[in-house]
């Protein structure tokens, strides 16, 4: 199909808080609560016909811009922010396609944010929400459905200096070609502090969902893993021994290894592998890592090689895929993948998926991957667009930790969750409550396959607060 221009009218920016029913720690921070926005955007296209769209993600502290220097709230404002400047942007920009809305503003987006000190991905995150929301607003203005749009390359998705390695590649052709699967194996990832046994539970939630890293191998039947180090190689070696002792006693099983950039360097990453070598305990475990997950800190990550640890297992870039062209720079110093987050950018995530294709095509083998990763991606819009960006680019398991360590639409209307599990019978169980439905380790998304990106219904607005102005830059 030709790809219809619109203009964007409008944007509405709420939020709503949330509590964590288990602390997670990921690197620098213990989570036990948090915001989500949601962001709707009003277009028209241009036989005057308007529609809304939404979006919704979490704003998360410590994760975007890590600096102790910053408060978890100066993290929230960093994220409103850059939502404020790609709403200003765009509302003024005029008419285009939904991939030249991204495509024209990246540039512009994160140089703006940068003159207020704001890194590109935080920037990435203002774009990511209003492209999808965008999008969202598109696909149902055209009765399509994420998957047969983007078939169809509605977005207009084309060569662009966006991403000018990739000048001759036929992006037409690779969405054409998109077969998402029905289900999706949930990765399920183990924090710092998650307790692995009864043992190291002081005390229990009790609110009838799995709590420790036993349950949840025996509720929920997960064939995939994700597993977080936190830096200290004597401590991670014991902790990832406690969790393998768990893991072992089921079917086979894979899983990743999350360095969340707690390793000073690429030798200190290696040296963790090789600590992992040297322990018998771990030989299943090591035998089942598919990859390692940015290890080092973004300030070095692609300044130093990380052959010595990507001789072992294949190494990915993730928090410093900031820059759009971040993944060509990785590649030179050895890492083979890239994760895709929909915080990060369903056109990113697309752009990088063409990377792995060309690259892959040049080396003739399967060598540049995509991961697709979590960062609490909560019931209802959130969780629901990540699933549908993971099902368009193939990939086979998804980490999953948003419907663990937050109940289901805890904090949401119960009217407003039972709604969504109504339109997506096959996503969410109704007890004892709605929330995520995991069976055998997977998820089912065929109900994603409705008009709009991936909701059949949208949450009820009238009971979120409106964004505040971000107070950014701190004074």
């Amino acid at each position: 199909m030709t790809a219809p221009r619109f203009t964007l009218l409008d944007v509405e920016r709420r939020e709503w808080p949330f509590r964590l029913r288990l602390p997670f720690r990921f690197g620098v921070i213990t989570v036990t609560h948090g915001r989500q926005a949601v962001l709707r955007a009003r277009i028209r296209a241009e036989d005057g016909r308007e529609a809304w769209g939404i979006a919704a993600e979490t704003l998360a502290a410590k994760w975007f811009d890590k600096s102790p220097a910053l408060s978890d709230d100066q993290n929230m404002d960093q994220l409103r922010r850059s939502l404020e400047i790609a709403g200003e942007a765009s509302l003024a920009a005029g008419a285009n396609t939904a991939f030249g809305h991204f495509a024209d503003a990246w540039g512009p987006q994160e140089a703006a944010c940068g003159a207020e000190g704001l890194n590109p991905l935080v920037a990435a995150y203002g774009r990511a929400l209003l492209d999808r929301a965008m999008l969202d607003a598109l696909l149902k203005l055209h009765g399509l459905s994420f998957f047969a749009g983007m078939r169809a390359n509605i977005g207009g998705m084309a060569p662009h200096a966006v991403a000018a390695d990739l000048g001759g590649f036929d992006f037409a052709g690779m969405l054409a070609a998109t077969r998402p699967a029905a289900t999706i194996q949930a990765r399920h990832t183990v924090g710092l502090v998650d307790p692995i046994t009864a043992a190291d539970q002081a005390e229990r939630v009790a609110d009838g969902l799995p709590e420790t890293l036993e349950e949840v191998a025996e509720t929920y039947g997960h064939r995939f893993w994700k597993l977080k180090v936190g830096g200290n190689i004597a401590e991670d070696v014991d902790r990832l021994c406690r969790i393998a002792a768990v893991l072992d006693r089921g079917p086979g099983y894979r899983a990743s290894l999350d360095g969340n950039e707690q390793y000073e360097d690429a030798e200190g990453a290696a040296a963790l592998w090789r600590a992992m070598e040297a322990e018998p305990r771990l030989d299943a475990l090591r035998a089942a890592i598919l990859f390692v997950e940015q290890p080092v800190k973004r300030a070095k990550a692609l300044s130093v090689p990380m052959t010595a640890l990507a001789a072992s297992r294949p190494v990915i870039v993730d928090e410093s895929d900031g820059p759009m062209d971040a993944f060509v720079t990785a590649r030179g110093q050895g890492y083979a993948g890239v994760s895709s987050k929909a915080c990060k950018g369903v056109w990113r995530s697309l752009v990088n998926a063409a990377r792995c294709r060309a690259w892959n095509a040049e080396a003739g083998e399967e060598r540049f991957f995509m991961s697709a990763e979590d960062l609490t991606t909560l019931a209802g819009t959130c969780v629901q667009q990540d699933l549908a960006l993971v099902a368009l680019l193939g990939i086979g398991h998804v980490e999953r930790n948003g419907h663990h360590f937050v109940a289901g639409f805890a904090r949401r209307p119960a009217a407003e969750a039972a709604r969504f599990a109504a339109a997506h019978p096959d996503l969410y169980e109704t007890a004892p409550f709605p929330r995520l439905r995991i069976r055998d380790g997977a998820i089912s998304i065929r109900s994603l396959d409705v008009p709009g990106l991936g909701c059949g219904v949208e949450p009820d607005l009238g009971t979120m607060e409106a964004m505040p102005q971000a107070e950014w830059p701190p004074a």
